[in-house]
């Protein structure tokens, strides 16, 4: 029997119709919007200025503080500005303008596309290329990578788990650079183990994905101590206390993380860079991301310049269909609507997601009638018909009580509602403002 995780979960109708698209290469745009925070923590510190010339890989934003990550070049040409932009979150954000001249790339990043196999280096070696390389968490989360590789004192990493589930329907990305990428993904993978300083790592992937799944089983036997692991198709089996749970039986506690049941999680696609920045002397600066959708005629999987607006992509495909209600950046169930098509790639973009506008109205919200499935779905064990009560009653303290920042915000709750209720919309607020409360209590 195939192993999941045990609390909840749905099943979302799969669309991967880009599965089978190869990785093409996105045309470099004319000019691109680079934001200097692109991780969660704090923003980095622009080090160029108007008029700079940068090449592919330079440093354009350094990092402020642990909890931040340098931010590279992804073309070549002039600064031309540092000024405001519109990202996926809806909200203005500093970001380097460059105007793009040739694409002349920095001596060292090695540029062939050959499998080149690691030399020994020490745990700090790999965590501090990781660090300058300015490599975060590609599954979405943004968190920077070398944060997660330095387990505080007290505690202890005793496995590595690389996340390879893509449980949201629609993105393909991690699909086909499994596929695609298969060698580099495992030596990423041997890479995060030595820096970690632990002899085993799993490699858990969802049986929607069998080419996947033999692929990589046959090329880990040149691999020691790591396990590919099929899993049950189950949403959201790619949050990390979910994988966790899954792969090997550890249930993360309330508040807690990963690392205090010995586990640590990285996304495929962040092995895939930590490989290229350990081998390939190449920071973070591009990333595969899925452009699909029901009436997008030639789904595809790009790698993309950090930076390139959206409508790039678009146009790649031919354009946007005419159905188009909205525009999804990231998976259906997590993603966030743009409201601005020159809203940049960044780090954290998976997948642009083009929803006809028969399927992009809300349906008409109901009565809760108690059914309880909300309770069922949640992967959390919280209660989301009693969370969106409290919400909509600034009941904050009552929310912490039951454990609102325990949300991982899937949307399984929303998606099970019979009544349409808008669960997510009400727990997210609801989370806001107890953080915040929170954050004043302890000034």
């Amino acid at each position: 029997m195939l192993k999941t995780f045990s609390k909840g979960g749905v099943h979302p109708p799969e669309e991967k119709m880009s599965a089978s698209a190869a990785i093409s290469i996105l045309p470099i745009p004319n000019e691109v919007f680079i934001p200097i925070s692109q991780h969660i923590g704090a923003p980095s510190e622009p080090v160029v200025a108007k008029g700079d010339k940068v090449k592919v890989g330079d440093v354009i934003a350094k990092s402020t503080g642990f909890v931040s990550a340098n931010i590279h070049s992804s073309v070549s040409g002039t600064v031309v500005a540092i000024e405001s932009v519109v990202d996926a979150s809806g909200y203005p954000r500093q970001a380097v303008k460059i105007a793009v001249e040739g694409d002349e790339w920095r001596a060292e990043i090695e540029r062939s596309s050959n499998f080149i196999k690691a030399g020994n280096l020490s745990s700090k070696e790999i965590l501090d290329i990781i660090q300058a390389s300015g490599i975060v968490g590609l599954g979405g989360a943004t968190f920077p990578s070398h944060v997660k590789l330095s387990v505080p004192p007290g505690k202890k990493a005793e496995a590595l788990i690389i996340n390879g589930v893509e449980c949201e329907p629609y993105l393909t990305s991690d699909h086909r650079l499994m596929l695609e990428k298969g060698h580099e993904v495992l030596e990423g993978a041997r890479l995060l183990m030595n820096a970690l300083g632990v002899s085993k790592a799993y490699v858990g992937i969802e049986s929607n994905k069998p080419d996947a799944i033999t692929h990589l089983k046959t090329l880990v036997k040149n691999y020691e101590g790591i396990e590919i692991v099929p899993l049950k198709v189950k949403y959201p089996q790619g949050g990390e206390k979910q994988l966790i749970k899954a792969v090997i039986g550890r249930e993360v506690p309330s508040g807690g993380l990963p690392i205090d049941v010995g586990a640590v999680v990285h996304n495929v696609g962040t092995a895939f860079a930590v490989y290229e920045a350990v081998v390939k002397h190449k920071p973070l600066f591009e990333r595969v991301v899925t452009v699909t959708g029901k009436s997008v005629n030639n789904p595809r999987n790009f790698m993309v310049r950090v930076g390139t607006p959206v409508s790039n992509l678009i146009d790649a495909i031919g354009g946007m269909p005419e159905d188009t209600g909205k525009i999804i950046s990231g998976g259906p169930m997590m993603g966030k609507a743009l409201n601005n098509l020159n809203a940049p790639v960044t780090k954290g973009t998976s997948g642009i997601l083009l929803v006809p506008e028969k399927l992009s109205r809300r349906p008409q919200e109901a009565v809760c009638i108690r059914c309880s499935k909300c309770v069922s779905a949640c992967p959390m064990g919280l209660e989301p018909y009693l969370l969106i009560k409290l919400s909509k009653r600034s009941l904050y303290e009552r929310m912490e009580v039951e454990r609102v920042l325990d949300c991982m915000e899937c949307g399984s709750c929303s998606f099970t509602c019979p009544a349409n209720l808008p669960l997510l919309d009400y727990i997210r607020l609801g989370k806001g403002a107890v953080a915040k409360m929170i954050r004043n209590r302890k000034k």
